[in-house]
């Protein structure tokens, strides 16, 4: 029986990794924590939890994630995406624990013309990368027992996420733009939850930091991703695709962030399903609220 804390617990990855945990709880005791009940950037804060709770596996879902804001607030980024990962994995060094670290496409500048494995350099053109690669790297610092595992472009039938707001936007207006010219791909939360939860049922055989990729299968622009949306929800609102000099943003997104996903699946022996299969189910949960 092993007890995992997880922080970051009321975001959009917390709450589908909550919605799987029932299938687990035969085998583990899990601890749901968001910053009422463990603030991660006070490191005494996390060690008392963890020795009060005998924790064994912590699963970082908490980050900042707000882009553009980051640039302009890149004190608190800073504090969230890479202090507070060093602490939880001093913490996590320390008690010989295991920690699970979720990072993003956004460590890398997005202008190779292949899909990035992992073990491609990085070289964010972003603060909001930069914090989250900083992250990273207080985690290999610290020497601790570690599986990072990078993803692009979130979403889930919880929270604030680019499905949401064009569901939303398709039902207000009869047009909208958006960029053609980013290519990544889509990642459903849920998929993302169980991918977490095979890779703690497979154990980690391995000390040090190890990096996987997870994305849903299949790439897409941001523009065909929005069709998608406004098609499966039988919106009328029509997308009109336009170039990123045409939506200037505050933070530089990466232009192509395609994952090579060959290591995840040879570690998981899983399925990864098709963007679009778990779009339509995103949507339809949507729908029936």
């Amino acid at each position: 029986m092993s007890n995992i804390l997880i922080t970051g617990a009321n975001g959009q990855l917390g709450n589908c990794l909550r919605d799987l945990a029932a299938d687990f709880q035969d085998k583990n005791n899990f601890y749901y924590t968001d910053v009422a009940e463990l603030d991660i950037t006070d490191a005494e804060a996390i060690e008392k939890f963890v020795v009060d709770n005998g924790i064994d596996i912590i699963i970082n879902a908490a980050a900042y994630t707000a882009v553009d804001k980051a640039e302009d607030d890149e004190e608190n980024a800073y504090r969230l995406n890479s202090t507070a990962v060093g602490y939880l994995a001093r913490v996590a060094k320390k008690h010989d624990l295991t920690l699970f670290h979720i990072s993003t496409d956004y460590v890398f500048s997005g202008e190779m013309a292949t899909p990035y494995v992992e073990t491609d350099v990085p070289a964010p053109k972003s603060v909001y990368g930069s914090t989250k690669l900083a992250g990273e790297r207080a985690i290999m610092e610290s020497g601790c027992r570690a599986i990072i595992i990078r993803t692009s472009w979130l979403y889930s039938e919880y929270g604030n996420n680019f499905v949401k707001t064009m569901l939303r936007l398709g039902a207000e207006r009869e047009i909208v733009r958006v960029v053609c010219d980013q290519i990544g791909g889509p990642t459903y939360a849920g998929d993302l939850a169980r991918v977490i939860f095979r890779l703690v049922e497979n154990g980690v055989a391995h000390s040090g930091t190890e990096f996987y990729h997870f994305a849903n299968e299949g790439v897409c622009s941001w523009f065909d991703f929005s069709r998608a949306i406004m098609d499966m929800a039988g919106l009328p609102c029509r997308v009109e695709a336009i170039s990123t000099s045409e939506y200037p943003a505050k933070a530089h997104r990466p232009p192509f962030s395609v994952f090579n996903l060959r290591k995840i699946k040879m570690a998981t022996k899983m399925d990864i399903p098709y963007w679009r299969d778990s779009l339509i189910l995103v949507v339809n949960k949507l729908q029936e609220k």
